[in-house]
């Protein structure tokens, strides 16, 4: 059997990461969870994520400097931003830095698991 993923969910909104914690877990992936990036971006210089799932608008660090850092420690990293905030020069920011993909709140759980599926493959091709 295949290596499982490291995946890295952000989300100041505890639910929201321990959801998707079990969500992905069940999909069969390694996954941690933070509702801080200050604790999420320490855990990035012990470990090494596949794929992240961040909010946008954070406390402290926000979603494009936490990407920007996850990118700067592995230039392979998946960043899927999510956010209730979609205007479209956000999301193409995302995207010119980097991010794979930009999902706007509230979204469909499958829709989110499909961008992961799509980053994994990317991943794994390579």
């Amino acid at each position: 059997m295949e290596n499982k993923l490291n995946l890295m969910v952000v989300d100041d909104e505890p639910i929201v990461g321990k959801r998707l914690k079990r969500l992905f877990k069940k999909e069969g992936y390694e996954v941690e969870a933070f509702t801080r990036s200050a604790s999420a971006i320490m855990e990035l210089d012990k470990k090494t994520f596949d794929i992240i799932i961040t909010d946008l608008k954070m406390e402290g660090v926000d979603g494009l400097k936490l990407l920007k850092i996850a990118r700067g420690k592995n230039p392979s990293v998946k960043v899927i931003i999510i956010t209730g905030y979609g205007r479209k020069s956000i999301a193409k920011e995302a995207i010119n830095k980097g991010a794979f993909d930009f999902i706007t709140k509230p979204f469909k759980v499958n829709d989110l698991k499909q961008s992961v599926r799509k980053a994994e493959r990317e991943l794994r091709h390579k």
